[in-house]
């Protein structure tokens, strides 16, 4: 895999030797963060996957998976996928191979409790690789991306969309050449309708009140890393990665 032009020399070791134990990476950050965007950056910097508690309970469900199951039949009947069946999924997913030298979790922990449950595993018997060696052994560095309120109210309320083609604008930050119009298809750009402001502002409540125990739980640790996510796009995937690099020696 090759290294974006200027990145390697800035960006340590840790991008340098893609066989270190890089461990598990746990991001935090709001909805117009930028998650997304870092953390396909550290997946291809650090060769380890990106693991998605969504991706992992569709797969389920798609394979008919006893989890699958169980998860479907919660999900038909409004009601909320438990701890239970979401952390056996998580377990089994961190026991593939491509894990061993670490992993980047989206959207888990969700809870203290799952935050609990997965100290546990981690620095148990539990987590093995198929082959039964431990397949991680440092502790979690936890990222918090932290950006203005009123910066993610622009990210959010400013993006519109080409219905033809799917190009992605912003009218603050990237607006297309005439307005509302797409530069490519000439279509008329539409807002999806969960970017509006009023529902945004219900998004990143709900977000506040879900992730500050978390960040509590994990700040008396002093796990915690925060990472001013108003900076240009590359020097955020910089400093994540010293921290990464340097949160292995907490």
């Amino acid at each position: 895999m090759g290294e974006p032009m200027g990145t390697q020399a800035s960006t340590g070791s840790i991008v340098q030797t893609k066989t270190s134990n890089v461990g598990p990476v746990i991001l935090f950050g709001p909805p117009g963060a930028g998650k997304g965007t870092q953390s396909k950056r550290l997946v291809e910097l650090l060769a380890i996957p990106q693991i998605s508690t969504g991706d992992i309970l569709r797969e389920n469900v798609a394979q008919g998976t006893e989890w699958g199951k169980q998860a479907k039949a919660a999900m038909e009947s409004g009601n909320l996928v438990s701890d239970d069946i979401v952390c056996a999924m998580v377990a089994e997913r961190l026991t593939k191979p491509d894990t061993r030298r670490g992993f980047i979790l989206d959207g888990f922990p969700r809870t203290v409790a799952q935050a609990e449950w997965l100290d546990k595993l981690l620095c148990g018997k539990l987590f093995e690789s198929t082959h039964g060696h431990v397949a991680c052994e440092v502790p979690p560095v936890v990222v918090s991306l932290r950006v203005d309120y009123n910066q993610l109210l622009q990210r959010l309320t400013g993006r519109r969309s080409c219905p033809t083609c799917g190009t992605i604008y912003n009218v603050y930050s990237k607006p297309p050449k005439v307005a509302d119009v797409c530069d490519l298809e000439g279509s008329k750009l539409v807002m999806r309708q969960d970017d509006r402001e009023e529902v945004i502002a219900g998004r990143l409540k709900a977000y506040e009140q879900q992730t500050l125990p978390l960040e509590t739980y994990y700040s008396a640790q002093g796990r915690l890393l925060k990472v001013n996510g108003d900076q240009p796009e590359k020097r955020i995937t910089e400093e994540m990665l010293s921290l990464i690099e340097h949160g292995n020696h907490l």
